[in-house]
């Protein structure tokens, strides 16, 4: 019996127009999870220690790393202030269409 991996799938399902629509719909969020991430984790951090550091719980770090909602900027400020980074919003033109 083979496995199926999920990267396979994935592929497969992105030959599904509607698929491939929903999926790049949630990239700015994907993008925003894997930021959030790739700070603590260049801080050295554990979610227990960034949760220490903004007064919160470790479960509530869990749920802004997991795409639990959409977190206010004066959350990702206290985040970015607790991994020693510096929060940078940006507006960037959609890429032009065919």
């Amino acid at each position: 019996m083979s496995r199926t991996r999920v990267d396979d799938l994935h592929n497969d399902w992105m030959k599904d127009p509607k698929y491939r629509r929903e999926y790049k719909a949630l990239e700015e969020e994907f993008s925003l999870t894997a930021a959030m991430i790739e700070a603590r984790s260049r801080a050295g951090m554990t979610q227990e220690q960034v949760a220490r550091r903004m007064k919160t719980t470790q479960a509530a770090i869990a749920r802004l790393e997991s795409r639990g909602g959409r977190p206010s900027t004066r959350t990702l400020q206290r985040y970015a202030k607790a991994t020693g980074s510096r929060l940078r919003i940006s507006f960037e033109p959609e890429p032009a269409r065919p």
